[in-house]
């Protein structure tokens, strides 16, 4: 069984975490998996979006395995196979798989379909858009265990919600419920379990269905805008905008509105 599926269709690229018996926790061997994934996925032509979700029915991922990547991490373990040299040997790899450290340069939907502890918060925070379980629990729990979380999570989590709930999560270790998530405006949707992939894949088809240049642009403009001002974040829109008028595809658009038919983009 591999640790990781992948499944193309229709421009939206769906990835599952597949280890549903150690609740789709980060080994070597995934953490290995998905850092080489990424770059294959993000220099496709032919994804648009990609979807990530996790196998099971009770855990997106409960963030790094506490019995074969941490105590290898910290020293308590040797190394015993091919991931776990690969790991030591590079530990930018664990950035990259995480997301932390790499940019998909097209949007990421989240489809948490139970819970995202730890590493798994943090990836659901690497994420454009979040579709989550009901009931499910968000949460940052590394003080708990002597460590803060170090892919993104005390970096990001002040940025994308309220910074008193951030610091109550990152402080005390607790969780919360996906649904005080939704209030916060932190996740899309919450949906009954067995909707959340669906949910997802909903939106990434929609998304997918748009312009891939307009996407791209619009979501390097949105998330690079954070630390501009707003003279310089209207300077970066204004130079992307430039860049599209020129395209193909910024002509398909309208001529396909005005023929009432829909529009079929190229990504040029």
């Amino acid at each position: 069984m591999t640790v990781l599926d992948v499944e193309t269709k229709d421009h939206v690229a769906l990835v599952r975490l597949n280890r549903p018996e150690a609740r789709n926790a980060l080994s070597p061997e995934l953490v290995g998996r998905l850092a080489g994934l990424w770059p294959t996925l993000r220099d496709d032509p032919a994804v648009r979006v990609v979807v990530l979700t996790g196998a099971g029915d009770s855990t997106f991922c409960a963030g790094f395995d506490l019995a074969r990547s941490i105590p290898l991490m910290t020293g308590a373990r040797a190394p015993e196979d091919d991931w776990d040299r690969a790991m030591l040997a590079d530990p930018g790899l664990v950035g990259i798989a995480t997301l932390r450290d790499f940019d998909l340069e097209c949007p990421l939907v989240v489809a948490a379909n139970g819970h995202a502890i730890a590493g798994g918060m943090e990836m659901l925070l690497a994420g454009d858009l979040a579709v989550v379980a009901a009931g499910a629990r968000l949460g940052l729990s590394e003080v708990r265990l002597g460590l803060i979380p170090g892919m993104g999570g005390t970096a990001r989590l002040a940025r994308l919600m309220p910074p008193a709930m951030a610091a109550e999560i990152l402080l005390t270790g607790q969780p919360i419920a996906a649904e005080a998530a939704l209030a916060a405006g932190f996740v899309n949707r919450v949906v009954p379990a067995d909707q959340v992939l669906a949910t997802a894949m909903g939106l990434a088809q929609t998304i997918a269905a748009n312009a891939p240049l307009a996407i791209k642009a619009a979501r390097a403009v949105m998330r690079r805008s954070g630390d501009l001002t707003e003279v310089e974040a209207l300077a970066l829109e204004r130079e992307q905008v430039q860049k599209l008028v020129t395209t193909e595809d910024a002509v398909e658009g309208p001529r396909a509105f005005l023929e009432k038919r829909p529009p079929v983009f190229h990504g040029r």
